[in-house]
């Protein structure tokens, strides 16, 4: 619980400086294209060498989500705790990638964390989830990536139940939610 509040704190705090840094006034467009190129470079020289199964270039990422779903599937961001779609949400039924649709977590390890975000014990197989080194905020974390496509899902702390003692902290907006009952109406009609 307490990493939890320290989280939180600091993700909002990155928020608000964000959000601070986007009030300044814009660069000259001279400076505005030295800094893309800049900040282009340093994606590139730090975005891993994987390969995924399921590819997209980034301007067809950006065709198919939303802005909100780009911003933290591709570039690793962060929605605010509390006010996201399924931190509350107890209906039974599997959350899959807001990308790709791979299956991720199942409702049956989902967990009330304290955090603010909707948090699982595990997700439906390991092999489903990638962990990434992530440096940012001031801090070191375990970023969990999707497997199939490698979008930005959240990250895995330490301090979560047992049996696996993990929090797997995710981002609502990473993931969609489909329920039981509209898996079931689904094979329902394939049967058909």
């Amino acid at each position: 619980m307490k990493y939890a509040i320290i989280a939180s704190t600091v993700t909002v705090a990155g928020l608000l400086l964000i959000t601070f840094l986007k009030a300044t006034p814009a660069p000259s467009p001279l400076e505005a294209e030295a800094e893309e190129h800049v900040i282009q470079t340093a994606v590139q020289d730090t975005m891993p060498e994987e390969e995924y199964p399921f590819q997209k270039s980034e301007t067809e990422w950006k065709e198919i989500l939303t802005d909100k779903e780009y911003r933290i599937l591709r570039e690793s961001g962060t929605e605010l705790p509390w006010v996201n779609e399924y931190n509350g949400n107890k209906k039974e039924g599997l959350y899959v990638c807001g990308a790709c649709g791979q299956k991720l977590y199942s409702s049956e390890h989902k967990y009330e964390s304290g955090s603010g975000w909707p948090s699982f014990w595990k997700p439906l197989a390991d092999s489903l989830v990638g962990e990434r080194e992530d440096n940012s905020l001031w801090m070191t974390r375990t970023e969990i990536v999707c497997s199939n496509c490698g979008s930005h899902l959240g990250h895995v702390f330490d301090d979560g139940p047992q049996p696996t003692g993990l929090r797997y902290c995710m981002n609502s907006a990473a993931m969609d939610f489909i329920g039981d009952d509209e898996m079931a109406s689904s094979e329902e009609s394939k049967d058909m």
